[in-house]
């Protein structure tokens, strides 16, 4: 994969994570500071997104940044909203985690 690629996709990650906790604590966009956080972290994920879709895959883009990004939200609910992930939750997770890997290691889509 194209490294700019891959830096731009951890950025679009990364703020859709952000934005998404932010947007749990928006209380449905009643309050204003968390709400600004939300809307300005997707925009800038969404911008960042379209980088790495000149080079990759669109399927194999979206596979990498939703679950990495079901991963970092659930872990980051956990850290600080404090929910709670039961076994089956935490499995799930690592399957998709395994599958994000498998991609990246094993498939053809993916220029390496």
């Amino acid at each position: 994969m194209n490294k700019d690629a891959l830096i731009f996709l951890a950025i679009a990650i990364v703020f859709e994570v952000i934005a998404t906790t932010a947007l749990k604590s928006s209380d449905s966009f009643t309050r204003l500071l968390p709400s600004i956080i939300s809307i300005v972290g997707y925009c800038i994920a969404f911008w960042c997104l379209t980088i790495p879709m000149r080079t990759i895959p669109t399927g194999i883009i979206y596979a990498i940044w939703s679950g990495a990004g079901i991963v970092l939200i659930g872990i980051v609910g956990w850290l600080v909203h404090g929910q709670k992930l039961d076994l089956p939750a935490i499995l799930g997770m690592g399957m998709i985690i395994a599958g994000v890997v498998i991609i990246n290691l094993f498939s053809r889509s993916v220029a390496h």
